[in-house]
């Protein structure tokens, strides 16, 4: 039992994807098309089959034959920067078989290759299109309606939104991605997060980036683009998950990977820590008395670095009777990541300080 004074603790709440979003809009201006009515809910089957429910902010028939739904997307208590965007689509009958996808004002249109869509189709990724297409389906079924459909998916202040993704990175220029894989959005899952790392690879390997850096922040991404003069294709901004980053790299052939962080962040690397979120692994003081020992550190020192409050605090002692505790992390790092990845990939990992100054490189030859 929680004391009084304390509140319990919830669960976090799911939300619904842009792509479930999406598909709703398409169930509800589709209803609205082949019956007559506009509808205030719908449900929507999601791929491993759950059914949910959505609320429809908005129908208004634009013509006879197309409607326009809406819907605000809830994203649970996940950090999505989509949470409470308005997401519509317009729903046009037409005399033509089949669905076809178009982009409408706030989602983005491909312009480069990598991504599991062709240059110029609109973001729209394949699992929401098969959603919309499967419902759409149904309902032609149901209600005796042979044509075919237009279905134009927008994101209400899309474009605006869009600033704060990796989309003009990945070439998606315009606006949004319509995304989701399993229609769920789970809290703090950072699902969506990893598959924009996985984008990134694939579209700088496609367009002919031989070396791609991934950093963990702003500052060590400005000070590895500016060390190699790097195009913004080549940059990954992978944040806490090198092991997203090294996990694809096993798939993709890259000639040249460069690991860009602060002192911290690389320190839980030379661990073995993949996931470098401070909920999920921690620095050990311990661990970096070592790597200092092996560097000349005496006792002296090692206990300085174990009382240490910071890693930062740890680094200084060592800055300061010459142990290069920094090139000691990259190496250690260096020797983790390469168990993980094919010797054909050339391999370096480097680590700034909080000024973004390069203070430490390992590599398997020096660039």
């Amino acid at each position: 039992m929680w004391p009084e004074s304390e509140e319990a603790p919830r669960p976090l709440r799911t939300g619904l994807t842009t792509g479930c979003c999406a598909t709703a809009c398409c169930v509800a201006a589709a209803h609205y098309l082949l019956v007559g009515t506009p509808s205030d809910s719908v449900n929507v089957t999601l791929p491993r089959g759950d059914v949910v429910e959505l609320g429809i902010v908005g129908n208004e028939r634009l013509s006879d034959c197309t409607v326009k739904s809406s819907t605000i997307k809830d994203a649970g208590d996940d950090p999505d920067v989509t949470h409470g965007a308005t997401v519509f689509v317009e729903l046009t009958l037409t005399e033509q078989l089949g669905v076809e996808f178009k982009a409408a004002a706030g989602v983005g249109t491909v312009t480069r290759e990598g991504l599991p869509l062709a240059i110029g189709e609109p973001a729209i990724n394949p699992v929401p299109r098969k959603m919309m297409m499967d419902h759409l389906e149904s309902l032609s079924e149901l209600h005796g309606y042979n044509g075919g459909f237009t279905v134009s998916v927008g994101v209400v202040n899309g474009e605006q939104i869009a600033l704060k993704t990796m989309n003009g990175r990945l070439g998606i220029v315009g606006g949004l991605s319509i995304l989701g894989v399993s229609g769920i959005v789970r809290p703090f899952s950072c699902s969506a997060y990893i598959a924009s790392i996985y984008q990134g690879i694939d579209v700088a390997n496609a367009n002919g980036c031989e070396h791609i850096a991934a950093s963990t922040g702003n500052r060590s991404e400005a000070a590895i683009k500016a060390y190699y003069q790097l195009p913004d294709m080549a940059l990954i901004e992978m944040g806490d998950f090198v092991g997203a980053v090294v996990n694809h790299v096993k798939k993709v052939p890259v000639k040249k990977l460069s690991l860009c962080g602060g002192f911290g962040k690389i320190s839980k690397l030379a661990m073995g820590k993949w996931n470098l979120h401070s909920q999920a692994s921690s620095i050990d003081l311990g661990f970096l008395a070592t790597l200092a020992e092996k560097q000349g550190a005496d006792d002296a020192l090692k206990e300085k670095i174990v009382a240490s409050n910071t890693s930062i605090e740890a680094l200084k002692h060592c800055d300061q009777q010459n142990i290069d505790l920094a090139l000691a992390v990259c190496e250690a790092a260096l020797l983790q990541v390469r168990k993980k990845i094919s010797p054909h990939t050339q391999l370096e990992v480097w680590v700034i300080n909080r000024q973004g100054d390069m203070i430490g490189r390992a590599g398997d030859t020096m660039a």
